[in-house]
């Protein structure tokens, strides 16, 4: 019996799916982004500064991005349509969402601090987080992806003149919890990482002098944005049936919130 040869075709490439990082031109989202460019991940940076987006984005291409593209926009204040025509037009589909733009703002008590302060950490950690999810719903959903909100151990435990700043981190821990729950059944994944202390430019901008953000982290050794990047990748990492849901980071000087160690009893001197 002859055989009827079969023709080969072709297939065509699969578009690279791409993962999206909020606040994508420094600390732990510049980080997240070279991780993930290492890894094979193509990326969509997003953050207000475009001249630092291009040279992250030229730092990922070197590294091993397939495809890195750039989407300048202030988490505080934007256009939904603006984003979906931006996707549209692009015809990007998306895997991830990294939500690492956030911020805190001053360290005074509830009574002597500035409401301009409380508006910005809001409209960013938490008004921004919450409309920037819902713009990207429906593709992580097509793409049975993940979300990866950046808490704070400060969304666990409160603290003197953090009121506010914590009220916004408790937040994102709530807002987690019943995405994860409405996302049931989808596929998509939810996850909060929670760090510590993370040298990073957070103090600089909660403080405005980068003198006393440098006393902060003095004669201790706190996490870097590296350390953070390398645990949102191991989540990323794990098979579709595997969820972990919240990681808690702490370096090993801070034992918790307010009680960190310093001089020879830090680790950086212990392991001398």
């Amino acid at each position: 019996m002859n055989q009827k040869a079969v023709k080969k075709t072709k297939k065509p490439s699969s578009l690279v799916t791409l993962t999206a990082i909020t606040g994508a031109s420094s600390g732990i989202g510049q980080a997240t982004a070279y991780k993930l460019a290492q890894a094979g991940h193509g990326l969509l940076l997003i953050s207000r500064r475009r001249a630092r987006l291009e040279a992250v984005r030229k730092q990922c291409l070197k590294l091993g991005s397939p495809q890195v593209e750039i989407l300048p926009l202030d988490i505080q204040k934007f256009s939904e349509k603006t984003v979906v025509a931006f996707l549209q037009k692009k015809k990007i589909p998306i895997k991830n969402l990294i939500n690492s733009a956030g911020l805190a703002k001053g360290t005074q008590l509830l009574q002597d601090a500035n409401t301009s302060d409380w508006d910005r950490m809001i409209d960013t950690n938490v008004r921004g987080l919450l409309r920037i999810t819902k713009v990207f719903l429906p593709y992580l959903i097509a793409q049975k992806g993940n979300i990866v909100n950046l808490g704070s151990v400060a969304g666990r435990l409160v603290y003197e003149g953090g009121a506010v700043y914590c009220a916004t981190k408790f937040a994102v821990r709530a807002i987690s919890e019943g995405l994860r729950m409405d996302l049931k059944g989808t596929g998509v994944r939810v996850i909060n990482i929670e760090p510590g202390m993370v040298n990073t430019e957070f103090s600089l901008v909660r403080l405005g002098n980068q003198q006393k953000a440098d006393a902060v982290y003095a004669d201790m050794m706190p996490l870097g944005a590296e350390d953070i990047a390398e645990s949102i990748f191991f989540c990323l990492s794990q098979p579709p049936h595997v969820n972990i849901q919240e990681l808690v980071i702490y370096p090993t000087d801070q034992a918790s919130v307010g009680q960190v160690v310093r001089g020879e009893k830090s680790i950086k001197n212990l392991s001398k």
